[in-house]
Parts: C-alpha cells; structure tokens; sequence
C-alpha cells in the first residue's frame, strides 16, 4: 500500500467515523451505508478526475488489503504469546 492509498484510506475512514457514527452496521444494510460514504467518494474522485465505481473499488481493495494487514499481524502476535506460554492454539474471528 503506497503513501497516497494509506492517506486515502484514512481520509474516507476518517469521514465514515462521522458520517455513520449513529449506524448500527448490523442492523442497517451495506447500500444505506455507502449511501452515508457517497460524498467523500464524489469529492475524491472529482479531485483525481476519476468515476465514482472506480473511487469505491479502490477504497475497498485497500480496506480489504488493510485488514489482511492487520489480522497477519495479529496472528503473529498471538502466535508469539501462544509460543511463548506453550498454550493450545488460540482462534479468533
């Protein structure tokens, strides 16, 4: 993930923080929720000149490539304390 992907990440993550704070994403589909995000994704892609679709299948892949991320290296750091204690394998979802 470059610099300009993690900056953009952040700013529509930054922007979903507010814009779906009073969203119960269990209880409210993924169409109403990206509804929320729209603006953020219009005002990115007008600023790169890019179409809406192409704005949102990047911001996905980079949240999907941001949480592979993060769960790698929560496997690892678990992996380590599991070593480490000679515990049973430890799972989590």
């Amino acid at each position: 993930m470059t610099a300009e992907d993690r900056k953009m990440l952040a700013r529509i993550n930054k922007y979903a923080e507010e814009a779906l704070a009073d969203i119960d994403p269990q209880k409210v589909q993924v169409g109403a929720q990206l509804e929320k995000l729209k603006p953020i994704l219009l005002k990115i892609a007008g600023e790169q000149g890019s179409s809406l679709e192409d704005v949102f299948i990047r911001y996905m892949d980079l949240q999907s490539e941001a949480a592979c991320l993060t769960d790698s290296k929560m496997r690892q750091e678990f992996q380590d304390e599991l070593n480490e204690n000679g515990s049973q394998p430890f799972f989590y979802r």
